[in-house]
């Protein structure tokens, strides 16, 4: 991906501020891959403006190991097609460990290049 690009030079029609900078958007792909991030990382409910904006996935970071993948992959699917309807989602691949949890969502807008995007999240001990 490339870097964030200064408000000054926008020239897409989907953009958004860039997370972590000031000062910054991401347009295009970059674009997609951030709103992504942000309604896999969202939990439903924590937005009181859009309550049902977000995923479910934080329901499942505890539970064992060979019971959630089926979980976290029905919800990453849902929340992307409900919210990021500019993508079809190609394959979700769930990586389990002791300490996390990584999403792996592959996806493609129409007709275009297969992207992927990544998630971690921290399990509890």
């Amino acid at each position: 991906m490339t870097t964030p690009t200064p408000y000054t030079s926008i020239t897409a029609a989907h953009w958004q501020p860039a997370l972590g900078t000031s000062g910054e958007v991401v347009q295009g792909l970059r674009d997609i891959d951030q709103a992504i991030r942000i309604i896999l990382v969202t939990p439903k409910g924590s937005d009181s403006h859009r309550p049902e904006f977000g995923s479910d996935l934080h329901l499942y970071l505890d539970w064992p190991a060979h019971q959630v993948t089926p979980y976290l992959v029905r919800e990453t699917i849902e929340a992307i097609r409900r919210w990021e309807t500019r993508v079809s989602v190609v394959r979700v691949e769930v990586q389990l460990d002791a300490e996390r949890i990584i999403l792996r969502t592959v996806w493609r807008v129409a007709d275009g290049i297969v992207q992927m995007t990544e998630v971690p999240y921290a399990r509890s001990a």
